[in-house]
């Protein structure tokens, strides 16, 4: 592959990005237009059905055989959830969780 085609792969992706991004201001950028209900219905209820989508997607592995196969899991769920509804920041609750999830599996303790 030479030079010219990583290039153009680069500008391509480059512009498809810039046109994903700057297309809402593009549609509604002007304050007068009235953005239509159905925008307004996917901007609240896409967001938390992506979160419940990926949670789904990590815990489709847990299998409830053996204590040691699911605990990590539900403890790292349970500071996830607990971290979001106290703190109501999905940032330092995804972080915490993580942490968490990844202390005990690393370190072994059930």
């Amino acid at each position: 592959m030479n030079i010219g085609f990583s290039l153009l792969i680069v500008l391509v992706t480059a512009l498809g990005t810039l046109a994903t991004r700057a297309m809402p201001f593009v549609l509604f950028g002007n304050r007068k237009r009235t953005i239509p209900e159905a925008i307004l219905f996917l901007g609240k209820v896409l967001p938390p059905a992506v979160m419940a989508a990926l949670v789904i997607y990590s815990l489709k592995h847990v299998s409830f055989l053996d204590n040691s196969l699911w605990m990590n899991e539900a403890i790292a769920v349970s500071v996830t959830a607990l971290i979001h509804v106290w703190r109501k920041n999905t940032l330092l609750s995804i972080g915490v969780g993580t942490l968490v999830y990844m202390v005990l599996v690393q370190g072994n303790f059930l």
